[in-house]
C-alpha cells in the first residue's frame, strides 16, 4: 500500500529525491515519517510531516540536508536529500504517522518495502 521510489547510487555531495505513493485512505489525515535503515543497525527515524504539512520533524542528523514535503492531491510524501554523505547509506522506508512521538517507530504502521539508497566516498 505504500510504495518507496527514488533511490539510488550517488556520490557523496549529491541529491536524490525519495517519493512513497499510496492511496486516498491511507494518505488522508495521516501523518508520514521517512525511516531508514543501515545494515546491522535499527530502523530509525529520519523525517516527518503532518498531514496537512504544518509540521515537521528531521532527525539531527539531516537537519539542513533533507527536506520532507507532501502532495495530498497525489497521495505522496517526498524526501529531498541533499548534500549527501556516506553515512546516509541504507534503505529508507516511509511509513504513515498515528499519534504520538515522532520518533517512536511504535507509532507508524503501514510500512513500504523500502528503497535503497547507496552514497559512495
Amino acid at each position: 500500500q505504500l510504495v518507496e521510489s527514488g533511490g539510488g547510487l550517488v556520490q557523496a555531495g549529491g541529491s536524490l529525491r525519495l517519493s512513497c505513493a499510496t492511496n486516498t485512505r491511507i494518505f488522508s489525515n495521516n501523518g508520514m515519517g521517512w525511516f531508514r535503515q543501515a545494515p546491522g543497525k535499527e530502523r530509525v527515524v529520519v523525517a516527518a510531516i503532518s498531514w496537512n504539512g504544518g509540521s515537521t520533524y528531521y532527525a539531527d542528523s539531516v537537519k539542513g540536508r533533507f527536506t520532507i514535503s507532501r502532495d495530498n492531491a497525489k497521495h505522496t510524501v517526498y524526501l529531498q536529500m541533499n548534500s549527501l554523505k556516506p553515512e546516509d547509506t541504507a534503505v529508507y522506508f516511509c511509513a504513515t504517522y498515528r499519534r504520538g512521538s515522532y520518533i517512536s517507530r511504535a507509532n507508524y504502521d503501514s510500512w513500504g518495502q523500502g528503497t535503497q539508497v547507496t552514497v559512495s566516498s
